[in-house]
């Protein structure tokens, strides 16, 4: 069913498409991060959601009306097989990522946007929306047939937040085989698509979710580049009001890993860094999550003899995270190649100091008032890093307070998804009026992207 053509109800609250394909408020990843954002949209304008229909029954038990809020486009007949390939070329759970998404994005996501201008096309040209804003797919690889199609109707057309395709960084080429991530080598060749330089050309807005992702930008677009971070936190399953536990306070001190077992999270050299107090008794470690690792994780705890002092959670329901990652002191979280980092906000909105590498996504969120950051390098850097880190918490565990209380103010005050979906609308408005430059909202608000060191 498609959307009505009802007008927008004030001049303020414009009429926007979203077009989200992948978009689920049960999944967490991408489809968490599509549906909070089209979600918190809502209450700033006036939103129709075009999903896949695999999202229709969460769609429906979150309270949307099908037709009013929301249309879902069947393309199961293709998007089924291509995933059974994808998992076929994978070659190991958890693993090929960048052969999935390429599949997904290049074979898969052309038919859902090709049935979205087949139902909503004749509106659009019509004027039945202001704004036609495609949310999901995140990675910047995917292309849109929509932009030109959009151009051509008069309708300004906005993608993203994009984000993904962050450099290995120098030393993990070992994780980087582990992962099966063979076409990340040839990644970068989608950049000399011609329907990507349609698409960027028709877009109005591109909003990156990294700054690398923004400086990966072509220059004649950066303009009207502008930068939204990838995730936000939902206060509905945060509390960002409640008294936050004194941390650093009791010992042991706890450290707190989430994440898929796998090499480029670094869950082995989060256990490495820490031998020497899990060993004396000053730290213990909680590791949420499963994956291809977690044997050998167990099997490293146990030669090391500080198997005692690890909890392996395995895999723990998302809703059901934040119980035990609450009741840490930090976010013990070493990974190489994060993206978003969409964990580490967790960790941050409830007032657990991250400890990160200083690289990519997590990086960008994280401040000296708000968390500790360790140099990349090698793995025997990061690794040396995080011991270092570990041990100066230790001996000056008085350190966090202070840092979890900035920790949840940053996020409270930055990101939310209502605070995201009211800097969404502020670019909506640039694109109608171009007037200045585009919207670059605080704490990222800088003229100036600066790629990272590859």
């Amino acid at each position: 069913m498609c959307a009505a053509l009802t007008p927008s109800g004030t001049s303020d609250r414009l009429r926007v498409l979203v077009i989200a394909e992948a978009a689920n408020p049960e999944w967490v990843s991408v489809p968490l991060v599509g549906w909070s954002l089209a979600n918190a949209l809502r209450s700033e304008c006036d939103v129709h959601i075009v999903t896949q229909v695999r999202n229709r029954e969460a769609f429906l038990r979150a309270g949307l009306v099908e037709g009013q809020d929301f249309t879902a486009i069947d393309t199961e007949s293709v998007a089924r097989g291509i995933y059974r390939l994808g998992e076929a070329l994978r070659m190991g759970e958890g693993k090929g990522w960048t052969m999935v998404t390429a599949l997904s994005s290049r074979l898969a996501y052309p038919v859902f946007e090709r049935k979205v201008w087949r139902q909503f096309g004749s509106q659009i040209r019509a004027g039945a929306y202001d704004i036609v804003h495609r949310v999901t797919p995140l990675t910047p690889t995917a292309n849109s047939l929509l932009a030109a199609k959009c151009k051509a109707a008069s309708v300004p057309f906005v993608m993203g937040p994009l984000n993904g395709g962050v450099p290995w960084p120098k030393g993990f080429e070992r994780e980087r085989r582990a992962e099966r991530e063979w076409l990340s080598y040839v990644r970068g060749a989608y950049k000399l698509s011609g329907a990507r330089r349609r698409m960027l050309d028709a877009a109005s807005a591109i909003i990156a979710g990294s700054r690398f992702t923004a400086s990966d930008m072509p220059a004649q677009h950066q303009s009207k580049v502008t930068l939204v971070p990838e995730n936000g936190i939902d206060p509905n399953r945060f509390d960002l009001q409640g008294d936050l536990p004194p941390r650093g306070a009791t010992r042991p001190l706890r450290g707190c890993f989430v994440g898929r077992l796998v090499p480029y999270k670094g869950p082995d050299m989060l256990i490495e860094a820490a031998v020497p107090f899990l060993r004396d008794g000053s730290l213990v470690l909680d590791i949420i999550g499963d994956g291809p690792m977690l044997a050998g994780l167990n099997a490293q705890a146990a030669d090391l003899g500080v198997d005692e002092a690890i909890t392996f959670h395995g895999w723990v329901a998302h809703a059901d995270v934040q119980s035990t990652l609450g009741c840490a002191d930090m976010l013990t979280f070493p990974s190489v190649r994060e993206f978003g980092g969409g964990v580490v906000l967790e960790a941050m909105a409830l007032g657990v100091v991250p400890v990160i590498c200083d690289y990519a996504g997590p990086s960008e969120l994280v401040d000296e008032a708000t968390g500790i950051k360790v140099a990349m390098g090698s793995r025997a850097d990061v690794v040396a890093g995080f011991r270092a880190a570990l041990a100066g918490v230790l001996s000056d565990p008085e350190m966090l307070a202070p840092m979890a209380a900035a920790a949840r103010a940053k996020v409270k005050t930055h990101y939310t998804w209502a605070a995201k979906a009211k800097h969404i609308k502020d670019i909506y408005h640039w694109v109608l009026k171009r007037d200045g430059q585009i919207p670059r909202p605080a704490p990222l608000d800088t003229a100036l992207w600066h790629p990272q060191e590859t």
